[in-house]
């Protein structure tokens, strides 16, 4: 808000520019969390809103920064909420972080230590790399005492970090010494998002504190592969005949989704269910301005029948 006034920036959907969006695009993809679902919890009339919008002929792509899930976990959650979204209509910031290494020729004799959960153990796996790391090290704990010497494998190329609900000392203690010791190891992020939905009653920490953890102890940032990043539309662009320009970024995010679809020639639609509230997108301090914004995409239903 700028001297008590709505910001001109900040556009309300109605029933006119609903219809203007949706003429306008080919395909609209979608963020998950908040935006779709709220940890298993589906958000009201999202069947209708991809009923609807398949109707009309536009392509959906979900590109969410949620490692913890593969691209076949992911379609296995939306099969189980009543969605019916195949694995190349999902992209993932696991299935980014193995992309990257494979389109920059990760050595296949060195190894990925993975600060993480399964979703990135698998798509790196699916990719043919060796990794390790994960939930399992979740279990392993640190004692430190006079002398004590911390062992890793030498032989790891690449630590990558995501969101970890098992991270622990143990797992901060590898990534920083394969970081700083291992010679020309990569430190790679699947994003940093601060916060996520990972429930649906309320926001956890999300993979942006692994990363900060990580980074601090190492003094030194990463590479970032998920949303703002523009690797997954570049990845999007090579799987789909789509131009940005005809897409539309559906997010609940300024600093990751609307910002990606920016940062990336889409236009962009901020809905309300998810980390963001009004007075945030208004407040004058607030540079990262959605096209759009609504309630939820259930909105568009109601908007397009008007």
């Amino acid at each position: 808000m700028a001297n008590g006034r709505p910001d001109p920036r900040c556009v309300v959907l109605t029933a006119d520019t609903a219809r203007s969006l949706v003429d306008s695009v080919d395909a609209f993809l979608f963020d998950c969390d908040g935006v779709i679902w709220k940890g298993d919890k589906l958000i009201e009339g999202v069947p209708e809103t991809m009923e609807l919008l398949r109707k009309l002929g536009k392509k959906l792509v979900f590109v969410t920064n949620n490692s913890r899930k593969s691209r076949r976990q992911y379609s296995k959650k939306f099969r189980s909420l009543g969605l019916e979204v195949t694995e190349e209509e999902i992209f993932t910031s696991s299935f980014a972080a193995a992309m990257f290494l494979k389109l920059n020729n990760f050595p296949p004799e060195k190894k990925v230590y993975v600060v993480g959960e399964d979703g990135i153990l698998e798509e790196l796996k699916l990719a043919g790399f060796e990794c390790f790391g994960g939930p399992e090290d979740g279990k392993k704990n640190i004692k430190l005492e006079a002398d004590f010497y911390f062992e890793h494998d030498k032989s790891v190329g690449a630590v990558i970090v995501g969101l970890d609900q098992y991270f622990n000392y143990y797992k901060m203690q590898y990534a920083r010494t394969c970081i700083s010791e291992n010679p020309d190891c990569l430190f790679i992020a699947t994003n940093r998002d601060p916060t996520g939905h990972m429930t649906s009653a309320q926001e956890w920490p999300g993979a942006g504190a692994m990363v900060a953890a990580v980074s601090c102890s190492v003094q030194k940032e990463p590479i970032v592969v998920g949303k703002p990043s523009g690797f997954l539309m570049d990845f999007l662009l090579k799987s789909f005949n789509l131009e940005t320009s005809r897409m539309c970024m559906v997010g609940d995010r300024l600093d990751t989704d609307i910002l990606f679809g920016q940062n990336t020639g889409c236009k962009t639609l901020l809905v309300l269910s998810g980390c963001t509230a009004l007075p945030e997108v208004q407040d004058a301090r607030n540079n990262i301005h959605p096209d759009l914004y609504t309630n939820s995409v259930y909105d568009l239903v109601g908007l397009l029948q008007k």
